[in-house]
């Protein structure tokens, strides 16, 4: 049985080479769109805490283009839903490599008292626990200036320097268009000032703001709000900034895919601090949607090639970068966007380039 599925496995895999080969001998530029891994599994079996991306990675070279080698099955309502159990087959289809869906089937001990299945959740396009939680601490702010309207504390009960969960603050609306659509009892973000992001001429692109708390409004009038903290990561302080929490994260606008448009940007921040990034940490990219960037959007990371002494002019020049890892773009702003790196074949940095995959 295992001779034959290899024998299988490798007759689909040469199908695949084959398509490359055909693909350079034409001379087209589309040569890589599917690269096919020479260790890719007959079937996988999808585990619990998978994501599409996990799981295309076992047999693409490029995980985001998933959806051009998905051989729909009419027998499943919708093939796109992937649940832990099933398994996913390369196959031969009319000639091309293609990857099918067999539906698992949940196994149930009969027993004579009746018993409730747990609902399964479909796989995830990527690790959306880790971006939500990320964007819980952090937003960006477009333009810096635009501080100075949002709304701030400006105290605390019992005159406090500090306060925490469980505390009231009071809040002052710069302007009371701002906040005239908030309602007592919704939930606010309390906010303090971050990184400003800089393009390479060191133009703003946006600030960050990371988050201190929430809490709810108690009570509004024209020139003063009540807010009960509910939860805290700090001390919250005089001058703290209060806005709406962001709408969520859909994981139906988060399927991985190339930008229409040739953009090329930079790394240009790590929220944190941190000076080296690995896969699974999210950065700060200066391109946004005025580039035409959306949520689910793939770009290569390149890093900068090292800098030498050109031996006979004795002038520093730089080497070409090498594309060592790739990000998805999970929150754009207007100029600047945050985004997951998903792939990393060495350490990368602040200042490494990033752009369609080609």
């Amino acid at each position: 049985m295992k001779g034959s599925e290899g024998a299988r496995r490798g007759r689909v895999l040469r199908l695949a080479a084959a398509a490359v080969i055909a693909l350079l001998v034409g001379g087209t530029a589309v040569a890589d769109e599917v690269r096919w891994r020479q260790d890719a599994p007959a079937r996988y079996t999808v585990k619990s805490g998978d994501t599409l991306w996990d799981i295309a990675g076992h047999f693409l070279h490029a995980p985001w283009r998933w959806p051009g080698v998905w051989q729909k099955n009419p027998q499943i309502d919708n093939p796109h839903l992937i649940y832990p159990g099933d398994r996913i087959t390369l196959r031969d289809c009319d000639g091309r490599p293609c990857l099918g869906l067999e539906r698992g089937q949940d196994v149930v001990k009969m027993t004579p008292k009746m018993r409730a299945l747990p609902r399964r959740e479909a796989v995830l396009p990527l690790p959306m626990s880790v971006l939500k939680a990320f964007l819980r601490e952090h937003r960006v702010v477009d333009k810096p200036e635009s501080l100075d309207e949002l709304a701030y504390v400006v105290g605390t009960e019992n005159k406090r320097l500090i306060s925490g969960a469980g505390d009231q603050i009071f809040v002052r609306p710069v302007e009371a268009s701002a906040t005239a659509e908030l309602q007592s009892g919704q939930r606010l973000g309390i906010f303090r000032r971050g990184e400003v992001y800089r393009d390479a001429a060191g133009e703003p692109l946006g600030l960050e703001l990371i988050s201190i708390g929430e809490g709810v409004l108690a009570s509004k009038s024209a020139d003063m709000m009540r807010m009960n903290v509910k939860q805290s990561s700090q001390e919250v302080r005089s001058n703290d900034i209060i806005l709406p929490l962001e709408t969520r994260l859909d994981a139906a606008e988060m399927d991985p895919r190339v930008p229409q448009r040739d953009v090329a940007g930079h790394i240009v921040g790590v929220p944190g601090g941190v000076r080296f990034i690995g896969r699974l940490q999210v950065v700060a990219v200066d391109l946004g949607t005025e580039d035409g960037i959306q949520p689910g959007h793939v770009l290569s990371i390149e890093q900068q090639g090292e800098r030498v002494v050109d031996p006979r002019t004795e002038e520093q020049v730089r080497l070409p970068g090498e594309v060592e890892g790739t990000l998805v773009v999970f929150r754009p702003y207007d100029r600047v966007s945050y985004a997951i790196v998903m792939e990393a074949t060495s350490t990368l940095a602040v200042g490494d380039a990033v752009h369609p995959p080609r």
